[in-house]
């Protein structure tokens, strides 16, 4: 079966945020599983070798729009914003179905149409889950979810169940035998709970913080977080990366209070790889990727409710110590291993196919 996996904005290595990350895994494991997946992404001019060499082969090859790449061990069609590659993407690797995962998938899914192709959309987020009630009154849409939390809010909308199919996360690319003694906390946008993570942190001179940076950033933004940083005096800013390993080797425990409604939780099950536990908001999927690997908090409490739970799990050692067992355990459950997923994946397309014909 050969699948693309479609969307409106970058993918690994330029885009390094939770989808990017799992849409690359899913890749690389479902080949093991005799599938040929492609994903069709946006490209960004940022100097690097392939976005040059992208850049050439347009002008050497005028037709081609979407030219591809192969060094991630799978085609990627990488084009530049506001163009329209599905047909052309479409010809050239003759999917068996297309599977959009833009946060806004009806246009894209849209473009698709009269080409004969069976089209599905995985939601990865509830941003945009109002589309579900556009799409259910698509014909011939399958529909994918990435948590059962996604799940209910897309059933709620559309009245159609759809399958979930959990990101997929490989230990091999998160595993660290280091134990650290930080706080870490990823992706410094208000909505991942940007303020809480600082307060914390200058409210606890005696526990070093590791922010992790977003891909997304505005100079003015930059400068205003180092201001802050350097005033707290222990806030250690890394720039973002696709290889986290050295940082889940520095932490002792991970931050999660995010102030919207995430679909999972990603950094979540990586962190309990590790036997790191969570210390998250209530909001969205986060309660179902953090389970009993750690605790959960309101996401508009008071920095005195979020002082106490820090506390909780930071300064009771054989409370810390149940919390990380059962980060570890919680992170080796049958239906987040990534052979689960995959079958899974497999068996969710085969079945919309069988549908279809």
């Amino acid at each position: 079966m050969k699948v693309l996996l479609a969307a409106k904005h970058l993918h690994f290595p330029q885009g390094g945020g939770g989808l990017e990350r799992n849409t690359h895994e899913l890749c690389l494991r479902v080949i093991r599983h005799g599938m040929q997946p492609a994903v069709m992404c946006n490209l960004q001019a940022d100097g690097s070798l392939m976005s040059l060499a992208n850049r050439l082969s347009r002008k050497l090859r005028p037709s081609i729009r979407f030219p591809m790449d192969t060094g991630l061990g799978y085609p990627v069609f990488r084009g530049w914003a506001g163009e329209d590659g599905a047909r052309e993407v479409a010809r050239r690797f003759e999917p068996d179905v297309v599977v959009v995962q833009s946060a806004e998938p009806v246009p894209l899914l849209q473009s698709f149409e009269g080409l004969g192709i069976p089209r599905m959309a995985y939601f990865h987020e509830v941003e945009r889950v109002e589309d579900v009630a556009v799409l259910a009154r698509m014909p011939g849409i399958g529909l994918l979810a990435n948590s059962t939390f996604t799940a209910h809010k897309m059933q709620a909308i559309g009245g159609v169940a759809p399958t979930v199919i959990r990101p997929l996360i490989d230990p091999d690319y998160y595993l660290t035998p280091a134990r650290g003694r930080n706080v870490l906390f990823v992706n410094t946008r208000p909505r991942k709970g940007l303020e809480v993570a600082f307060r914390l942190a200058e409210l606890r001179h005696d526990v070093a913080f590791d922010f992790v940076k977003s891909w997304i950033l505005t100079p003015a933004e930059t400068r205003q977080m180092e201001a802050r940083a350097k005033a707290a005096g222990n806030i250690t800013l890394h720039p973002p990366r696709n290889d986290m390993r050295a940082l889940y080797a520095r932490a002792r425990l991970l931050l999660a209070p995010s102030q919207w409604e995430e679909a999972w939780g990603r950094v979540a099950t990586e962190a309990q790889i590790n036997g790191i536990p969570v210390l998250a908001s209530n909001r969205g999927g986060l309660p179902e990727s953090v389970g009993p690997g750690g605790v959960l908090a309101p996401h508009d409490a008071s920095m005195e409710v979020w002082q106490e739970a820090f506390s909780r799990i930071w300064d009771d050692e054989d409370r810390y110590r149940h919390y990380s067992e059962q980060a570890l355990a919680y992170s080796k459950r049958p239906e987040i291993q990534p052979n689960t997923i995959v079958r899974a994946f497999v068996r969710g397309l085969e079945t919309f196919l069988a549908g279809q014909s």
